[in-house]
């Protein structure tokens, strides 16, 4: 762009009216390291501006800004995407930055939260904490931005007790692609509401949520069990002997549960919102497998999110690094037969995987997830009971740890033929229908939304809803 800012320069920068660190552009030499920050090193893209607002004037201004100039937008909160879709995904997209939206406020009265946007979720849980002990179901990773968790679905150890994260939205302020501040809820706008619940990146950017929340628990049993066998076809019967126990519809909801593969071992991680005797009660304890290093302690609220997240960033770095991924959910007719796990171990034990850092989480969710209607949100995945995500770290990334993972995707979907779907929070590129894979049955009701309330695609990546 040399000295002669572009149209698209000049509309922004008018909007920041000279305030420092409002915007950055690709001229500037340390534009990728200062403003851009991607997620995964594998995905390049270089956005055509990063904002980093102050209110909502300041985001509708923006959005009107692109909007004129033809150009994409797609807001960037904790900017955690597995394609770095927070930037755009390709080439040429305004990112919407909300670092500056760490604003909170309790209702002692209806304990319901207002938190900005661009909350992390390690400060959501403090903050809630502070404000009177209470909580709300998230994910555990600490530096996931609450904009795209709460919008994607936000599943967590406490989703199968009280549901996912969206389930707990009350309320929005989101401006939209005519660039308008709007409240979204139940009782305004609510189709607008209901898309923005496992669909927002298509729909506009949310500002701040109301949250209802619950009582913190007050004791909470967390336990690892792990197993460093010399081969993943040893671990096998364990994996099916676990998924028996998930598997079942009478499994205490109160238990949240992972199963996670890793080189020369696996690790069966969980978290029961109860007492030990509680948990004793419940008789999980007895149906775990033998053979391997079992470790129970009890931990109070924060203490068991600092657990949960230390054990999260063994497995799903917080660095920027190139990695690749692949996931798929199951429902509960749809688990994997036990010879077939064995075939899959024995093969994952044969293929070269191109790096050490590798990982397979198989992770059980259902319970309260399958009590709220298919329908109520456009988050759609509520008839499963577990999902796997597959994660490897290469320096660089190598074709054959593609090729693994992409084989290990493969081997469960011919074990299991009628599984498909993916969780949008675990974003995969790759796939040539991933709309539908997101959102299935409702797809068709988002894309006759996005037709009324974003038309020219304003907010886009390149998986997000579109018009028909």
């Amino acid at each position: 762009m040399g000295n002669n800012p572009s149209a698209l320069e000049q509309c922004i920068s008018a909007v920041g009216n000279g305030r420092p660190n409002f915007a950055g552009f690709p001229n500037n030499p340390l534009y990728q390291i200062q403003w851009v920050k991607p997620y995964n090193l594998d995905v390049q893209v270089t956005p055509a501006a990063v904002v980093r607002p102050d209110n909502a004037q300041d985001i509708s201004g923006i959005v009107k800004c692109a909007s004129a100039n033809n150009v994409k937008v797609q807001a960037k909160s904790g900017g955690h995407s597995y394609a770095n879709y927070g930037l755009g995904g390709t080439d040429g997209a305004v990112a919407i930055d909300m670092v500056n939206f760490q604003h909170f406020h309790m209702d002692n009265v209806t304990w319901e939260a207002t938190v900005g946007a661009g909350t992390r979720l390690g400060e959501v849980t403090t903050k809630m904490h502070d404000a009177g002990k209470r909580a709300m179901a998230h994910g555990v990773c600490p530096d996931v931005g609450t904009g795209g968790h709460a919008t994607i679905g936000g599943l967590g150890p406490m989703s199968r007790m009280w549901g996912s994260c969206l389930d707990h939205v009350l309320e929005v302020e989101v401006v939209t692609a005519d660039g308008k501040i709007q409240r979204a809820s139940q009782n305004e706008n609510p189709d607008l509401f209901w898309a923005l619940r496992g669909s927002a990146a298509g729909f506009g950017v949310i500002t701040e949520f109301k949250f209802r929340t619950h009582p913190e628990p007050g004791e909470i049993v967390q336990y690892s069990y792990s197993l460093n066998f010399g081969s993943q076809a040893d671990i096998a019967p364990v994996y099916s002997k676990w998924q028996d126990l998930i598997s079942d519809p009478k499994l205490d909801r109160r238990f949240g549960t992972e199963f996670i593969m890793f080189p020369f071992g696996a690790i069966i991680t969980g978290t029961f919102y109860g007492s030990e005797a509680e948990f004793k009660a419940t008789g999980i304890a007895t149906r775990f497998p033998s053979g391997g290093k079992l470790s129970i302690v009890t931990n109070d609220w924060l203490t068991a999110l600092a657990v949960d997240g230390q054990n999260e960033a063994l497995y799903l770095s917080k660095l920027a690094t190139p990695f690749y991924s692949k996931s798929l959910a199951f429902k509960p007719d749809q688990m994997i037969p036990a010879n077939k796990v064995k075939e899959i171990f024995e093969w994952t034990d044969k293929q070269d995987k191109g790096t050490l850092i590798w990982f397979i989480i198989f992770d059980a969710t259902g319970g309260a997830m399958m009590d709220v209607p298919m329908d109520a949100t456009s988050y759609s995945h509520r008839d499963k009971i577990l999902f796997y995500q597959s994660y490897a770290v290469g320096l660089p990334l190598q074709g054959k740890t593609r090729d693994f993972l992409t084989g290990f995707h493969n081997q469960l979907q011919a074990a299991v033929p009628g599984a498909y779907g993916a969780y949008a929070g675990y974003v995969d590129p790759a796939l040539t229908d991933g709309q539908q894979q997101y959102w299935g049955p409702n797809l068709p009701k988002l894309q006759s939304l996005k037709k009324r309330f974003d038309p020219a695609d304003l907010f886009h990546n390149p998986q997000s809803v579109r018009v028909v």
